[in-house]
Order: structure tokens, then C-alpha cells, then sequence
């Protein structure tokens, strides 16, 4: 995504990136940022929405859908402050 993105939106700094040789450090780096952040995203929401192995084990559907809304959120936020910054 990111590689578009900048192909796409970002020319001149994507040409510098190629030029310099530097464009696939560069989406490495933020490939292992966008996946940390997600992690620590996910984590942090989780816990502050209550969402825990003893939901899971209680019941499983609610918590299914607590999760999948967790991480559409954290995607949002590591698109929006990552891929497409």
C-alpha cells in the first residue's frame, strides 16, 4: 500500500527514494512500524474495551465482534498516520 501510495501521491519523494536507492529500507521500516503499532493499537483498545480471554470464553460471538471492530479502528489509524502520511 504504501509503495502506491507514493508512486501514486508522492512523486518526487518516491523518485528520491528510488534514486537514492533507499525505497526498499524505506518500506521495510515502515512495514515493521505499521505492524507494531497495530499490535500496541489492538492491545491497548482490547483493554480499554473490556474485551478479554474471559469474554472469549463466555461468549464468543460478542467477543468476535468487539475484535474485528478493534482492529478495523486500528487499521484506520495506521493508514491514516503511516501508509498515507
Amino acid at each position: 500500500m504504501r509503495w502506491r501510495y507514493l508512486k501514486e501521491h508522492r512523486q518526487v519523494f518516491y523518485s528520491q527514494l528510488v534514486l537514492s536507492d533507499k525505497l526498499a529500507s524505506h518500506l521495510e521500516e515502515i512495514d515493521q512500524s505499521a505492524s507494531e503499532m497495530m499490535e500496541r493499537l489492538i492491545k491497548d483498545m482490547a483493554e480499554r474495551q473490556g474485551v478479554t480471554e474471559r469474554l472469549k470464553a463466555e461468549n464468543q460471538l460478542r467477543w468476535v465482534g468487539m475484535m474485528n471492530n478493534i482492529r478495523s479502528a486500528a487499521e484506520e489509524v495506521v493508514l491514516n498516520n503511516l501508509i498515507y502520511a
